[in-house]
């Protein structure tokens, strides 16, 4: 008969390793959505507003006491560009380095229980370790989905230009062709840009400034092009069609040929697997008729 002990621990185990696991592979939120969130305006000085909730509470704690201790880098631009806080990010990094502290005594504790020796510095030796490995996942995680969200951007760059190169000849001028251009898109990354138009209108700035300012704080350098582009248009008279259209398909090319390149580097990644699969075949046919050759 397994103890009482035995089995609680067990489920405190089991528990703890569900919670992991629903903290890793959690549904990301909703792009667009947090995009818009991060030019809403912001309340009155006067204005009560309490915090959001009590994981931004623990998340700015984080962030004050944390911020600027060696290992713990906060990539803010990522961050931004994927509409997450850092006092989430942070948050998250120290729920998944907490947890890989805590799984190794729980385990330990269980198999002490069940009358099996394990030596005492194992647990300590393996959450330290686990809880490294934890304590940098979001970072990965982050610098994909930025990496993604950044490629997506690209192309709608690409469409962008040829968008203001046409409005450009219908002798729309330089703002205007921005705004409309930006207007007719859909999607995240048009919704950026036009809420840089938008911000460009009501600071009063040209919008080739905005359009610079929304690549310093994202990090999107394919945005410097058209800002530089549309500035020489409005400062020296240069005519823009020939060059947008030029930069628009010179970037599509090195989209594609990125997109080729990945596409070979992942097939190469299969070819060992692959092998690997053929061989277990070759060997599950095969071994039948070794066994029988032996037997006789």
């Amino acid at each position: 008969m397994i103890p009482p002990a035995a089995i609680f621990a067990g489920l405190a185990v089991g528990g703890g390793l569900a919670l992991l696991i629903r903290e890793l592979v959690g549904p990301q939120p909703d792009l667009a959505a947090s995009l818009r969130r991060l030019n809403a305006t912001a309340p009155e000085p006067d204005q009560e507003t309490g915090p959001a909730s009590r994981d931004d509470e623990w998340g700015a704690w984080l962030l004050e006491h944390l911020q600027g201790l060696p290992g713990v880098s906060i990539p803010r631009k990522d961050l931004a560009l994927v509409g997450q806080t850092p006092e989430r990010f942070l948050l998250l990094k120290a729920a998944l380095a907490g947890g890989g502290l805590l799984i190794p005594p729980f385990v330990v504790g269980a198999w002490t229980l069940m009358g099996l020796g394990v030596p005492f510095y194992l647990p300590v030796v393996v959450g330290l370790v686990l809880g490294t490995l934890l304590w940098f996942i979001p970072d990965l995680s982050v610098r994909d989905q930025a990496a993604r969200a950044r490629e997506e951007f690209s192309h709608a760059i690409a469409a962008y230009l040829d968008l203001v190169a046409l409005k450009r000849a219908a002798d729309s001028g330089p703002t205007e062709a921005l705004e409309r251009a930006a207007a007719v898109g859909r999607g995240w990354a048009f919704t950026r840009l036009q809420e840089a138009m938008m911000r460009a209108r009501v600071d009063k700035v040209p919008p080739w400034e905005a359009l610079v300012q929304l690549t310093q704080e994202l990090d999107l350098p394919v945005l410097e092009d058209v800002a530089e582009i549309m500035r020489m248009s409005a400062h020296d008279g240069a005519a823009v069609y020939t060059t947008l259209r030029a930069r628009s398909k010179s970037l599509r090319t090195e989209l594609l040929a990125k997109q080729a390149a990945e596409a070979n580097e992942n097939s190469e990644k299969m070819t060992a697997p692959g092998a690997l699969l053929a061989v277990l075949v070759m060997l599950m046919v095969a071994f039948p008729a070794v066994i029988n050759i032996m037997a006789t």
